[in-house]
């Protein structure tokens, strides 16, 4: 994972599911991090390959509740981004995020031949099929070695919401250096892919550039910064020049995050800062086409790529409905007939009636389903 010069899709609850962080590549953004997920919650889950979709799915034990989404064409960028406490659980959690099986290889290929290619043979998929069953085994806990299901760890350290702090994760790290020492060199000794974490500035700068110094000394292969105090609030004005002491501080690669709403947001803040690289959140959760250097697409154009994005990869509708309606209360308003129609909305059917996609989720349906069929 290069880190350097790269643009960053930033780590957002409900909203960095599969099909936002697809959109956002395609756009431009070089990574993408998902949205933090709790080492608590990994642990409980199974890892398992959706042949339907062609993802590999993290379900919770015993239910269908898909805890983190991720797929074969994300796998160089991806970032899994974990809220922890704890080493142990913190490496459990972690090695769960693992191997990608030559079948995985094998489906994603027939998926997308199928959803594109009308013609493509279902009988062609399950010859393949069969051929990497008998190459690889059946159970997907075989896998082909060098493979990962994710590009790299990220530790979530700036996390202000108080479920995070009184868990003592989040930003409740930020002042246990130890536990940050324990946590990021036990991951760095038992993961062969990059680890990172994400800070928020402490209450002084002196002792936010002391604390990535310590965090640079366990190994990690960059630090994002987020330029604002944990009692900070997104209106106040994100503090590069704090952001540019800790660049100065350091010899890894700093990721800036805080304040990215327009394309040349991205060079403003570097040349500011002296970071290798800018994350944004909220600029892209209003319009993900803030990575392309080509100017933005308008916001009702990327509302049904989304759409669509979520209908190809079975996005879960509470998660769809909130990105939809943070995008709509920043452009428009919630009250007005879209607004109230996004909010009545049940499943990705209505919504894809709402947007004048019928005959897309349609098709998709019927390949997926055809796709099923072959198993």
């Amino acid at each position: 994972m290069e880190y350097r010069n790269r643009l960053v899709l930033a780590p957002m609850v409900r909203v960095g599911t599969l099909s936002f962080r697809l959109m956002a590549a395609q756009y431009g953004a070089d990574i993408t991090y998902g949205e933090e997920i709790i080492d608590h919650k990994l642990i409980k889950c199974d890892r398992r390959l959706n042949e339907c979709i062609g993802s590999v799915d993290f379900v919770e034990k015993g239910t269908r509740n898909v805890v983190f989404r991720t797929c074969y064409e994300e796998k160089n960028r991806v970032v899994f981004q974990m809220g922890t406490s704890d080493a142990v659980r913190a490496l459990t959690a972690a090695q769960i995020v693992k191997l990608v099986s030559k079948l995985f290889d094998v489906l994603e290929t027939g998926k997308i031949a199928m959803l594109l290619c009308p013609n493509f043979s279902a009988t062609i998929l399950e010859h393949l099929w069969i051929q990497s069953e008998n190459e690889c085994g059946t159970e997907l806990n075989v896998h082909s070695s060098g493979c990962k299901d994710v590009a790299a760890i990220d530790i979530n350290m700036g996390c202000p919401k108080s479920f995070s702090i009184s868990g003592g994760m989040g930003a409740g790290l930020l002042t246990r250096p130890e536990l940050i020492h324990d946590i990021l060199t036990t991951l760095k000794r038992n993961l062969d892919i990059p680890v990172t974490c994400k800070i928020r500035l402490l209450k002084s700068s002196q002792e936010t550039v002391e604390l990535a110094q310590r965090i640079e000394r366990t190994g990690v292969s960059a630090l994002g910064v987020h330029g604002r105090r944990v009692a900070d609030r997104p209106r106040d004005p994100a503090k590069w020049n704090e952001i540019a002491n800790i660049v100065s501080a350091l010899s890894i690669p700093v990721i800036a995050n805080g304040d990215v709403f327009e394309y040349d947001d991205f060079q403003r803040i570097k040349v500011a800062t002296g970071a290798s690289s800018v994350m944004v959140a909220r600029g892209a959760l209003w319009n993900a086409s803030v990575f392309s250097p080509e100017g933005r697409v308008p916001w009702e154009d990327v509302k049904v790529e989304y759409i669509r994005k979520s209908i190809l990869w079975d996005n879960d509708i509470k998660s769809t409905k909130h990105t939809l309606k943070e995008m709509i209360m920043h452009h428009s308003c919630l009250e007005l007939p879209e607004g109230k129609a996004v909010i009545k909305s049940e499943t990705l059917a209505d919504l894809a009636k709402l947007y004048g996609e019928e005959k897309y989720y349609e098709s998709v349906r019927g390949n997926q389903l055809l796709l099923k069929g072959t198993r």
